[in-house]
C-alpha cells in the first residue's frame, strides 16, 4: 500500500476487456498506479505496459516486488488455469508480502479449464444445463450411441482450453460422429483428448457477471449479450466476438430471480461446500430457453467485447468492488449501474477470423463524451498507431435505447480508418 492509501496494481491481458478495465479503474481514487502486462497500444493512456507474458508465473512475480504491486488482476484464463493465484500467493507468503489477487486458483479455474469438470460440477449441485456426455477414446462408442440418441443439431466441444476455437455445432449425423473421431485424434492437441458431447438448446444467449469474495457475498454486474458470427444475421464464421448490447431486455427481473436462485447461488455455494476458494469473476454463459435459464458454459474472468460495455454502465468504484472481492469482503462494497443503454462495435482486420494482414496505420477521430474507444488489437511503435490482431478496436456508445446507442457507435465508426477494416451493421437489432 503507498503512503497516501492508494494500491499499486498489475492487470493482467492484452485485449478490449483488459483496455475496458483499465479505464475504469483510472477512476478510481483508490488506484496509485496502474500497469498492464502485456497491454496494448491504448492501455498506455490508463497505465503502464510491461512486456510480460502472463502465464510467465516468475515474471509476473519479479513484477509484483519490483513495481510494489499490492493487487494482481487476472484478466484473461490461461494463466488462471494454469494456478498463477496459487504460485503468487504462495510466493508473496515467503516473503512476508500481502498481495491480493483477482481470480480463482487453479482449483476454482477448473470450471473453465475442463468442460468435463464444470458439467459435473452442475450436475453435483442441481445446476441447469444441457444433457451431455463425455467421449474419451476408451468410450467412444457410448458417444456414437449418445450422439444418435440426440436431435440435430450436434455440439462437441473441446474439454481443455483451445482459444476459443474449441466448439463445433455440426446439423448432420455422420458428420458429427466423424468430428468427434477427428477432435479425438488430436484436432485441437490435448485440449480434445476429451469431448463433451451436448444437446443442443434453443434459444437466445446472454453473458451473466458474478463477482464474488469466497466467503458467500457477491454482485452482479450488468447483463450483456454479444455477437459471435463475423457476418450480419449470426452468419459466417465463428469470431471472438464482433459487438454486444447492454442490457438485455429479456433479462428482466423475472428472469434474474430465476438466475440467482437456480444458478449464481447454487454455484457459488457449492464452491464454498467443495473447499473451493473462489475470489474473482464468474461469467455464466446462459441461454434463455422459453424463459427459463441453463448454463451453457462457466468463464472464470470476465467475457470479451462484453466487458467493454459491461465498464461504461458501472458508476460506482470498481477498485473498491475488486478490493473488496480480493480480500474476501464484499459486503458493504456498492455495485452502481447506469440505467442506460450501452452498444458496443468491434472493427476487425479484413480476412478476420481467417487470415489477416497486421501493422496498417489507423486514425482515430475526436469522440464524443458519451462514446468510449477500447482498443483490442493495437501496438503503437515510432509514433504511429497500428492494427496488431484480428479484433482491432471496439467503439461503445451509451443513450436511452439500443437504436440510439447503436447509432451513435455507428457514427463514431466513421471517425475510425485503417486499411481492410470491416464491422458488421446490425450489432443489437434482433433485441428489437
Amino acid at each position: 500500500m503507498n503512503p497516501d492509501g492508494t494500491m499499486n496494481i498489475l492487470l493482467l491481458g492484452s485485449g478490449g476487456r483488459e483496455a475496458a478495465m483499465a479505464w475504469k479503474m483510472l477512476q478510481s481514487p483508490l488506484l496509485g498506479h496502474l500497469y498492464i502486462a502485456p497491454g496494448n497500444g491504448g492501455t498506455t493512456a490508463c497505465g503502464t505496459n510491461l512486456p510480460i507474458d502472463p502465464c510467465d508465473a516468475e515474471a509476473v512475480d519479479k513484477a509484483v516486488t519490483e513495481h510494489s504491486i499490492d493487487m494482481v488482476v487476472g484478466g484473461s484464463e490461461a494463466p488462471l488455469v494454469a494456478g498463477l493465484r496459487d504460485k503468487l500467493l504462495e510466493r508473496a507468503a515467503m516473503r512476508g508480502d500481502k498481495l491480493l489477487f483477482v481470480g480463482p486458483g487453479a482449483d476454482g479455474a477448473a470450471l473453465e479449464g475442463s468442460k468435463d469438470f464444470a458439467k459435473r460440477f452442475m450436475g453435483r449441485h442441481n445446476i441447469p444445463t444441457a444433457r451431455h456426455l463425455t467421449v474419451t477414446k476408451t468410450n467412444v462408442d457410448e458417444g456414437r450411441a449418445f450422439l444418435h440418441s440426440l436431435k440435430a443439431p450436434y455440439v462437441l466441444k473441446a474439454d481443455g482450453l483451445a482459444a476459443g476455437k474449441g466448439v463445433l455445432i455440426i446439423d448432420n449425423l455422420d458428420e458429427a460422429i466423424a468430428a468427434l473421431d477427428t477432435m479425438l485424434d488430436g484436432q485441437f492437441g490435448a485440449a480434445s483428448a476429451s469431448v463433451v458431447i451436448e444437446q443442443f438448446l434453443k434459444g437466445i444467449e446472454c453473458s451473466v457477471f458474478v463477482l464474488t469474495d469466497g466467503s458467500g457475498n457477491y454482485r452482479v454486474l450488468p447483463v450483456a449479450k454479444d455477437y459471435k458470427r463475423i457476418g450480419e444475421g449470426d452468419t459466417g464464421l465463428n469470431t471472438g466476438g464482433m459487438g454486444a448490447v447492454s442490457p438485455v431486455p429479456f433479462a428482466d427481473e423475472t428472469f434474474m430471480q430465476k438466475v440467482t436462485e437456480r444458478i449464481i447461488e447454487p454455484t457459488l455455494s457449492g464452491l464454498r461446500q467443495e473447499g473451493i476458494d473462489y475470489r474473482g469473476f464468474i461469467f455464466l454463459g446462459l441461454i434463455n430457453c422459453d424463459g427459463d435459464p441453463y448454463v451453457i458454459e462457466y468463464n472464470v474472468r470476465m467475457g470479451d467485447p462484453e466487458t467493454e460495455t459491461v465498464m461504461t454502465r458501472i458508476v460506482s468504484d470498481f477498485v473498491e468492488a475488486l478490493r473488496g472481492a480480493a480480500s474476501g469482503n464484499l459486503e458493504g462494497c456498492d455495485m452502481t449501474i447506469d440505467p442506460r443503454t450501452a452498444v458496443g462495435v468491434m472493427a476487425v482486420s479484413g480476412g478476420y477470423p481467417g487470415s489477416y494482414a497486421k501493422g496498417k496505420e489507423m486514425t482515430i477521430g475526436t469522440m464524443s463524451g458519451d462514446i468510449h474507444v477500447f482498443h483490442a488489437g493495437t501496438k503503437e511503435a515510432e509514433g504511429k498507431l497500428l492494427s496488431w490482431g484480428g479484433r482491432v478496436i471496439d467503439v461503445v456508445a451509451l443513450a436511452d435505447d439500443i437504436p440510439s446507442a447503436a447509432a451513435k457507435a455507428y457514427d463514431a465508426l466513421l471517425q475510425i480508418s485503417f486499411e481492410g477494416m470491416y464491422f458488421r451493421r446490425d450489432i443489437g437489432k434482433d433485441l428489437l
